[in-house]
């Protein structure tokens, strides 16, 4: 099945679609003022160290401080094998590898999450089209997704044959190497090496903290990372990022070359193949099922959660039948979703309770199909006794929302507000609270609108038994910039 890519680009944002039998897949957005970090090498330096989580931050140049955990910490291998794998002691305690003004080359492998700084790592990693590189590393790994095993014994073989005589390794063989000639492994292993052999050179002089080694933008990532035999058009709707992408794929991915297209057309290319529409759809919290059940997705700092209901979908036969029916085709839109919305971390999937082990069974097998195109790792468990499905994908970038969205100031995020009788007693209280502690002449409200219009109406009788209480009057005040929950008690 063809696969086409639509790449939409203005001064401000990237934005890629990919599109599987003409729907969005994935949706991908970088924008101009803060391009995500993921890839980047920095010369950092330690700003603490932290004995008692075993971790450390580095300052790498931004606004917050990185993290480096010690399970990030390169150790050198002995015959291809870590310290631990070579049965010597678990790596050192962090206090006794890294001293605070320390500097350090780290690479950042997770973007910055929510109020979580950038994760790092030591051990680096440049990746090409048909390799990645470990400059510190001795062996040559392969992709898992190439599970032919004379395939892999073969592109092993290959690749050893053209690396340098004083390199034994320090590489991984990427899916894109099955179709790639000779010449074009050479190439790729030639333009690594050399990106290592500059950023070493750099990193020498460069003070700390600064930036050695930017990754490739969103557009070039697309061509290096995203392109496969089953790609048919690349579409760019901007001339000169297509002039671009042609000289990129000049020196870089020459067989991509022929699938680039500019888009010239009248209409906007995302408006075109529906993905504006698709992008609004991709930030509701409830997605529709064709039969006409529906899903209700809820992100959380901790986890996401996606519940499946049937919703108007009756069934013809039984009950059990519409159930099964429901989480058949849930199974394939959720593995859609989560590659739509970039939903990360801990994932738990309520499907409709099913009596039978061998419609639970059914249902997981069409979910491990649906997901076996996503590019993130995942790891899947069973159903629980709680019928629940367990997952976890690994999150590297921020999910479309929080690229998009930002939490609402009226709520801050909650998705819903105290009711405005609530917010009536709660200032009721503080009155009270008030006026034992301070001599005032008079007390004054100040809130919003419909708070105001509760004391003027069904709670004026509990204003004026405060005002007989206290002895003191209180009088009120509309605001129209306040929220619902916010107020301020004026002494006079």
């Amino acid at each position: 099945m063809n696969e086409d890519i639509l790449i939409n680009v203005t001064p401000q944002e990237t934005r890629v679609a990919v599109m599987h039998s003409g729907v969005a897949q994935e949706l991908h957005i970088e924008r101009s003022a803060n391009r995500g970090l993921l890839g980047n090498i920095y010369m950092g330096k330690v700003a603490r160290v932290l004995p008692g989580m075993q971790s450390a931050f580095v300052e790498i140049g931004l606004e917050r401080a990185a993290f480096l955990h010690v399970a990030d910490i390169w150790e050198e291998r002995t015959n291809g094998h870590s310290a631990a794998e070579a049965g010597k002691p678990v790596q050192k305690p962090i206090e006794k590898i890294l001293s605070e003004g320390q500097p350090l080359l780290v690479q950042v492998v997770k973007d910055p999450i929510g109020t979580k700084g950038a994760r790092l790592s030591t051990q680096i990693s440049i990746a090409g089209r048909m390799l990645v590189h470990l400059p510190q590393d001795t062996h040559v790994g392969i992709s898992q997704r190439i599970e032919d095993e004379g395939v892999r014994a073969l592109l092993l073989e290959r690749v050893k044959q053209i690396l340098p005589a004083e390199e034994k390794g320090g590489y991984i063989i990427r899916t894109m190497a099955e179709a790639a000639s000779d010449a074009e492994l050479a190439n790729d292993l030639q333009y690594l090496r050399k990106l290592w052999q500059d950023l070493r050179e750099k990193s020498l002089s460069a003070p700390a903290p600064s930036l050695l080694y930017e990754d490739l933008s969103l557009a070039q990532r697309v061509l290096r990372d995203f392109v496969n035999e089953n790609t048919g058009r690349i579409l760019i709707d901007s001339r000169e990022n297509f002039v671009k992408l042609q000289a990129f794929a000049r020196d870089y991915t020459q067989n991509v070359l022929t699938r680039l297209d500019h888009y010239t057309g009248e209409r906007p290319l995302f408006d075109l193949y529906g993905v504006e529409d698709e992008i609004e759809r991709a930030l509701a919290r409830r997605v529709d099922l064709k039969s006409g059940g529906y899903l209700i997705i809820d992100q959380t700092e901790a986890m996401t959660t996606i519940d499946v209901n049937t919703g108007g979908f009756v069934g013809l036969r039984n009950f059990d039948d519409t159930i099964f029916k429901t989480n058949l085709e849930a199974a394939q839109v959720i593995a859609r979703q989560l590659r739509l919305r970039n939903l990360g971390g801990i994932i738990i999937l309520d499907f409709i309770d099913m009596e039978t082990t061998e419609h639970r069974n059914a249902v997981l097998a069409e979910f491990n199909k649906a997901i076996a195109r996503d590019r993130t790792r995942m790891t899947i468990s069973g159903f629980t006794q709680l019928g629940l499905v367990e997952m976890t994908r690994k999150r590297t970038r921020e999910s479309l929302a929080h690229v998009l969205c930002e939490p609402c100031p009226t709520c801050d995020g909650r998705g819903q507000v105290k009711a405005a009788r609530t917010v009536c007693y709660e200032i009721l209280r503080e009155i009270l609270r008030e006026s034992r502690q301070f001599s005032a002449r008079e007390f004054r409200i100040l809130a919003a609108q419909v708070v105001i219009d509760l004391f003027l109406e069904d709670e004026s009788q509990s204003l004026a038994m405060l005002e007989d209480f206290i002895g003191k009057p209180v009088s009120i005040q509309a605001e129209s910039s306040y929220t619902q929950e916010q107020f301020d008690i004026v002494l006079l």
